[in-house]
């Protein structure tokens, strides 16, 4: 039996549960974490014992080679007339359908005159926990990430501009063998760290800037996410040191809160209480954190008002940050997932205040 057998049957386990006959799945990130497709157009209809792929002949030879656990179709015709034809000789009276499928979509389901059942987060709650082939992907990820990241570090430096930097970070990556970037990578100086998700720009570091990267690796369609903040030498570095100190504090005690059975809210809890006790709680408005695998963002969500249990093989981020407008921000970003009872930092690179000369 192959892992996606072994997916599969986990997902037909809770249909049965729900009484749904059967879950029309069309979201391409569940599609390949079920089946093993890599391709970018397909839908599958899985059932109480059976999991029917379907892609069009643009992919016929891929899915041949690629599909696990699955009978495979092509596609000829309009979709709906063949879901239509699926229900009627599978005699499904009860479909299930993922709450992500588009309006225009569900209409034409509509029209199949069967119960439509919304199931949200069925196959993304089965991504959570993470199994060992996944998490050898997402190590990969995580290795090509900080190689990338340490051989343009040297780059760092006064006088060089924000998107220089970003530009030269995605074309490492790639030669490092991702196939991509993760997302758009983030390099914000000075004023600019104060925004959480800042562009790169043309502005040029200067002295006694905060300098914060965050980017991301990938390998076999997992990502990697994670962030270093750098102060540049200069004058008046002190309260940005102090904060620098807070937000690391902040990411170890979240850290350390970690285990089986602990909720996501208590990790983000135990980050936020140790920001507003320093007397920066305004300053940090995100959560704590987020899962990361076949998307950069999935579940669990490490935030105030998250409920998850942690559970073995959970991958995700511990990200707390302080950002105060004109005087500029830091974020501290590491990876980690629960093995057994202990939790493992994945990512490696050094979290101390390195002030850039």
């Amino acid at each position: 039996m192959t892992l996606h057998d072994l997916r599969i049957k986990s997902l037909q386990h809770i249909l049965r549960r729900k009484r749904i006959d059967a879950l029309f799945v069309g979201a391409i990130k569940n599609i390949r974490y079920l089946s093993g497709f890599t391709g970018s157009s397909a839908f599958m209809l899985v059932t109480r014992d059976r999991g029917l792929f379907f892609t069009d002949f643009r992919y016929q030879q891929q899915s041949a080679e690629e599909v696990q656990g699955c009978e495979i179709g092509i596609e000829k015709g309009k979709r709906l007339s063949l879901v239509r034809r699926l229900v009627k000789s599978l005699g499904i009276t009860r479909l299930g359908f993922e709450t992500s499928l588009s309006y225009d979509f569900y209409y034409q389901l509509c029209g199949l005159h069967v119960t439509l059942a919304p199931a949200p987060n069925l196959v993304e709650n089965l991504r959570r926990a993470k199994d060992a082939i996944e998490i050898k992907a997402l190590t990969r990820a995580i290795e090509r990430a900080e190689t990338a990241f340490l051989k343009i570090k040297p780059f760092i430096r006064t006088g060089v501009r924000e998107r220089a930097i970003s530009l030269r970070l995605e074309e490492q990556l790639k030669r490092e063998g991702c196939k991509h970037a993760a997302f758009d990578i983030i390099v914000a100086s000075g004023e600019n760290s104060a925004k959480p998700h800042a562009q790169p720009t043309e502005k040029k570091i200067e002295k006694g800037d905060f300098v914060t990267v965050d980017w991301g690796g990938e390998a076999d369609g997992y990502y990697s996410d994670m962030t270093r903040t750098f102060l540049m030498a200069g004058s008046g570095l002190d309260e940005k040191i102090k904060i620098y100190g807070i937000v690391d504090k902040a990411r170890q005690k979240a850290i350390d809160k970690v285990g089986p059975g602990v909720r996501t809210g208590e990790v983000d809890r135990a980050a936020r209480d140790t920001i507003k006790k320093a007397g920066y709680g305004a300053f940090f408005g995100h959560g704590t954190g987020h899962g990361v695998g076949l998307d950069v963002h999935e579940a669990p969500r490490v935030s105030l008002t998250a409920g998850d249990r942690i559970t073995d093989g959970f991958v995700f981020t511990v990200e707390p940050g302080i950002y105060v407008p004109e005087l500029g921000g830091v974020r501290i970003e590491d990876m980690v997932t629960l093995k057994g009872r202990k939790c493992i930092i994945m990512t490696s690179l050094g979290r101390e205040l390195e002030i850039i000369k």
